[in-house]
């Protein structure tokens, strides 16, 4: 146990690592929005999404309500519901109910890239491991960016702050040069939401995000629909 519990520490260091100075960016736009350091850390220890905390941070900035946050929740953060059930195939037998609940906590993107990866099957003590690192890595940073986003000059902070958005297009990027689908969802997604922006600005932030999402996917999914294995063979 404790051998795969090292292991997942050790495995979890780089995720780490990279959340310390993404999640750095998110404490400053908490800060910017108007929370504290004490809000912004305990969002990230409840809630680890780098998207969903970002458009969280900017519903409660502009006052939006308790259905918008849970609808725009909903939309960004699904795909770790995804994420749950592939993994799921890929646990062993001291994986119980409970420790399913407390695992899937700590699942994002970068500890389900990992742990598709091992050929074993995976224990509980690897994955608590591993998110344990992850965890104090994102939490480190935010509560580092709030302080910091608190005493640094707004131009400083402002320049600082883009450092969340930079992760968004180191991941979007890659893909979408590899797959023309990818690219013209994210050119459908930034378009839609450009309109919102400038033109049907009435429009609360969070459901022009939820409007966005939905409206690109389902024009990839009509214009690049996935071919059917089954029906090939």
């Amino acid at each position: 146990m404790k051998l795969n519990f090292s292991r997942g520490m050790y495995h979890g260091i780089p995720i780490a690592l990279g959340y310390l100075s993404v999640s750095f960016g998110f404490g400053i736009k908490a800060v910017q929005s108007g929370l504290s350091v004490l809000a912004a850390s305990l969002i990230s220890a409840t809630n680890l999404t780098s998207a969903g905390q970002a458009a969280g941070v900017d519903i409660i900035a502009l006052g939006g309500g308790i259905i918008e946050m849970i609808l725009v929740q909903l939309t960004i953060n699904i795909r770790y519901s995804l994420m749950a059930l592939s993994l799921s195939q890929k646990l062993d037998g001291n994986f119980t109910a409970p420790h399913r609940f407390a695992a899937a906590y700590g699942i994002t993107d970068e500890i389900f890239a990992v742990c598709s990866a091992q050929k074993e099957r995976l224990r509980p003590s690897y994955m608590y491991g591993m998110i344990l690192v992850a965890f104090l890595g994102w939490v480190t940073g935010t509560a580092i960016g709030a302080a910091a986003g608190e005493l640094l000059p707004p131009s400083l902070s402002s320049a600082m702050g883009i450092v969340l958005y930079g992760m968004f297009i180191a991941i979007i990027v890659p893909p979408a040069r590899k797959e023309r689908s990818v690219l013209a969802v994210v050119a459908a997604a930034a378009g839609i939401s450009c309109l919102f922006r400038y033109v049907f600005t009435e429009v609360s932030g969070g459901f022009a995000i939820i409007i966005s999402a939905a409206a690109a996917s389902v024009l990839g999914a009509l214009l690049f629909p996935v071919k059917d294995e089954e029906a090939e063979e």
